[in-house]
């Protein structure tokens, strides 16, 4: 979970989703509400897929282990019926460790020019540390430009 203090200036620790956790963040006076649903929990995405506005899909890109289940686990959401119209913002997380696969390496390794030339969705690439908020800033830019809700006053 990507999140910043109130000040902006310190992050919480990450934790590894397990299960499903629900959380509300306000970017640019508007209250996005994020459900975060930890791989472990795949066979049942598509039961939440009806209430997606926007898909956040992290991927860890510190464990080249993980790239080909990741890799399926992200053509069953992009090939969703649900999901056509859905924008999918695709994150390598953890590039703050020494041992992560750089952005293009990340992107050889999925075929990401592939995935995007073929997929019906508008799909954004970034990476990101949730550990020190490395990339923070375009996620929030993302989520403020993708999220259909109404301002708040």
């Amino acid at each position: 979970m990507l999140t910043r203090d109130r000040v902006g200036a310190s992050l919480m620790c990450p934790a590894r989703t397990v299960g499903t956790n629900l959380t509300d963040i306000m970017v640019n006076k508007k209250r996005i509400t994020i459900r975060e649903l930890g791989g472990c929990m795949a066979p049942i995405w598509p039961s939440y897929y009806r209430d997606c506005e926007a898909v956040i899909f992290m991927i860890d890109a510190a464990n080249p282990t993980q790239v080909s289940s990741s890799c399926i686990q992200l053509l069953s959401v992009l090939t969703a019926e649900q999901l056509q119209q859905t924008s999918i913002l695709i994150l390598f997380n953890k590039v703050d460790l020494s041992c992560y696969m750089s952005l293009v390496e990340m992107k050889s390794l999925f075929r990401m020019d592939d995935i995007i030339a073929c997929a019906k969705q508008h799909i954004s690439v970034l990476k990101v540390s949730a550990w020190d908020g490395r990339g923070l800033d375009e996620v929030f830019k993302w989520l403020h430009s993708h999220h259909k809700g109404k301002h708040l006053p």
